[in-house]
């Protein structure tokens, strides 16, 4: 297949992009040239900033397209009215989990009640906006490519290239052991997927030519406890103990969600993280463990927003004195 990616040069399009190289496919990347621009040297790089001029796609056909960098309805109107009729292809949407209303019941299929959309489109992507975005950019996607449209709707996407480092930094922090501060409680629902994963089923799903909306998450029941736990067994040393405190007494103290990222400190959050995957796994979603993913997750710096070891030992110290 020649296939067009939006993006592809940074975390979930990368992925993509190598494994469509590596499966013999024909693989153009369009994107800014801000990163990336040595990556991917068998591929074809185009070089435009989806909200400004996108005319060097003119005259160019693919078989499929997929779009990994569509926040704003508008970028996928765009997108099809700077391509010529059909040039698109079959077209793939990268969603979210955050388009459907709550709360969600638990184990929800892809037919759940999506977000009210149909209201001006947001100006800025936030956390109050961006799964109204996501709805209205599905919308936007179907009028543009048709019904056939592909739309995946992935949870917290983790492993290599991870620019958010927010599945990082429980690698980082288990990895140098002692005793570990987790918020909330070990039973808290919360689904990932590793990122290959994720590339490489989006790829066969686009060799089946398949179609409609599909979840990408690890099959609940899968908890925060549970993540921890996998990470803690790839790469933390003897010793290493994991307390669990208590939101409301880390909220007093004013420690902010993201400080521990991936933190599912609101009823909403933890409603999400109850997808039921069935469909995807039915259709080939593969799902490494994610001990495996943590063991190649390389070292980074600590985001500035994450707690520092002075202020978790803070912590868990007034939480041992309570």
């Amino acid at each position: 297949m020649r296939i067009l990616i939006m993006g592809g040069t940074r975390f979930v399009g990368l992925h993509f992009a190598e494994a469509a190289l590596a499966a013999g496919h024909h693989v153009t990347v369009l994107h800014r040239g801000r990163s990336g621009t040595h990556l991917l040297p068998d591929a074809t790089h185009l070089i435009a900033d989806r909200d400004a001029d996108l005319s060097v796609l003119r005259g160019r056909r693919w078989d499929a397209t997929v779009d990994v960098s569509a926040y704003y309805p508008r970028q996928v109107r765009d997108l099809a009215a700077a391509l010529d009729p059909g040039a698109a292809g079959h077209y793939l949407l990268v969603s979210s989990m955050a388009v459907y209303d709550t709360p969600a019941a638990p184990a929800f299929t892809e037919d759940s009640p999506l977000r009210p959309a149909d209201i001006p489109e947001p100006d800025a992507v936030t956390g109050e906006t961006y799964g109204v975005l996501k709805v209205q950019c599905e919308r936007a996607a179907r009028e543009a490519f048709g019904p056939e449209t592909l739309l995946v709707r992935p949870t917290y996407v983790i492993g290599p290239h991870d620019y958010t480092h927010r599945f990082d930094y429980w690698v980082r922090r288990l990895a140098r052991g002692g005793e570990v501060l987790a918020p909330g409680r070990p039973d808290a629902p919360l689904q990932v997927v590793d990122a290959r994963d994720l590339a490489a089923w989006m790829l066969t799903l686009l060799e089946r030519n398949a179609s409609g909306a599909l979840h990408a998450a690890t099959p609940p029941p899968f908890t925060f406890g549970d993540l921890l736990d996998a990470v803690a067994s790839a790469v933390a040393p003897a010793g290493t103990t994991v307390t669990w405190v208590a939101e409301d007494f880390l909220r007093t103290a004013g420690v902010p969600e993201r400080a521990l990222p991936l933190w599912p400190g609101s009823p909403e959050l933890r409603a999400t993280n109850t997808a039921d995957p069935a469909a995807a796994l039915a259709s080939g979603l593969r799902l490494r463990p994610v001990a495996d993913t943590a063991r190649d997750v390389p070292a980074f710096e600590p985001l500035p927003e994450t707690l520092t070891p002075e202020r978790e030992a803070e912590l868990l110290a007034a939480w041992h004195r309570r």
